[in-house]
């Protein structure tokens, strides 16, 4: 396995445990709809929540969070889409952003709630 995919299984990992400590309940891990996924959904407080997480070992190039960018960000709503579409779901949603920064073994994690707007057309 390639050094980037290592990492980034690493920082799902520690989302998953993150988010699992902060009474989420994971439901599905890397749902994939066509060629594109969402890395973690999960159901906290009456919400069902997307997870996108993005995991960098330096800031050198800038936060992770700022890694999804607007094309990133509409692959996300059309996995979304899909999924609400799969399962018939109609309910509430929330679209968090979980950016961890991995540095001498020193894992700094930044949850963004409701970093991006479910636009969806009815």
């Amino acid at each position: 396995m390639a050094e980037h995919n290592e990492l980034g299984r690493k920082g799902e990992d520690l989302a998953a445990h993150y988010l699992q400590s902060k009474g989420y309940r994971l439901l599905h891990r890397n749902w994939v709809y066509e060629k594109d996924e969402i890395d973690l959904v999960c159901f906290h407080k009456d919400l069902l929540v997307f997870i996108e997480v993005k995991t960098r070992s330096s800031a050198l190039y800038g936060h992770p969070e700022e890694a999804v960018s607007a094309s990133k960000r509409e692959k996300l709503l059309r996995v979304i889409d899909a999924y609400l579409n799969k399962y018939q779901i109609d309910q509430e949603i929330r679209i968090d952003i979980l950016s961890i920064l991995i540095q001498d073994n020193k894992e700094k994690i930044y949850h963004i709630e409701d970093a991006i707007a479910p636009d969806f057309e009815d």
